[in-house]
């Protein structure tokens, strides 16, 4: 079974979503800058919605476009944001928080996991800026800080993702299990199926999968 993950811009596709449809809602806002977390009510009809419907809601916390280095005034907005994010019923979080160097930030994740309370984790499609050959030490450190799932599209060109699949393989086979990979960003009603071929994973996210 194929997993489908919808990737929403707040509330205006969620009316006609059925479990049937898809099993996750990842809810943002301001998808022209890859996404942004959504307002307090958004969030709030979003989960009450979705979850009438079981389909489960994935919340994005990113506080701006651009660049996923943050300093500290924007890691304090997104504790506030993971709070309210936690109180109305989500039931995952998507963050991605990079250094200067484009690496995992250990320190500012451990800095705002207190306020996730537990909550699964997804690292965002941040994770393509990670050069390549880091990023299987990049798998490693968020098994460690405790993430369930990475969002990626296998590269940060954006190119079509199929030409992608034997590295999301590559990485999918590395991570055996502990951590699960995600293709985004391409995946289609009418290609989700290959993608899911060629490269073995079995949850898919995007825009346009329904």
């Amino acid at each position: 079974m194929i997993f489908k993950e919808f990737c929403a811009e707040n509330m205006t596709n969620l009316p006609a979503l059925n479990s049937q449809k898809v099993t996750r809602v990842e809810l943002c806002d301001n998808l022209t800058v890859g996404g942004t977390t959504p307002s307090y009510g958004v969030i709030k009809e979003a989960a009450k919605l979705l979850h009438e419907k079981n389909i489960s809601l994935a919340t994005l916390i990113r506080p701006r476009g651009g660049s996923f280095v943050y300093n500290d005034f924007e890691l304090k907005i997104m504790e506030e944001d993971i709070l309210q994010a936690v109180a109305l019923e989500s039931d995952s979080l998507v963050l991605g928080l990079l250094t200067e160097e484009n690496e995992v930030d250990a320190a500012a994740i451990d800095q705002l996991l207190p306020a996730t309370q537990g909550l699964p984790l997804v690292f965002h499609m941040a994770f393509d800026h990670i050069p390549r050959n880091k990023q299987k030490e990049a798998l490693d450190q968020l098994v460690d800080l405790g993430f369930v799932r990475i969002l990626l599209h296998g590269s940060v060109q954006k190119n079509d993702i199929l030409e992608n699949a034997s590295w999301i393989k590559e990485l999918r086979s590395y991570a055996d299990g502990r951590i699960e990979i995600m293709p985004g960003g391409g995946v289609r009603a009418d290609n989700y199926q290959e993608v899911c071929r060629l490269t073995g994973c079995q949850a898919v996210h995007g825009t346009h999968i329904i």
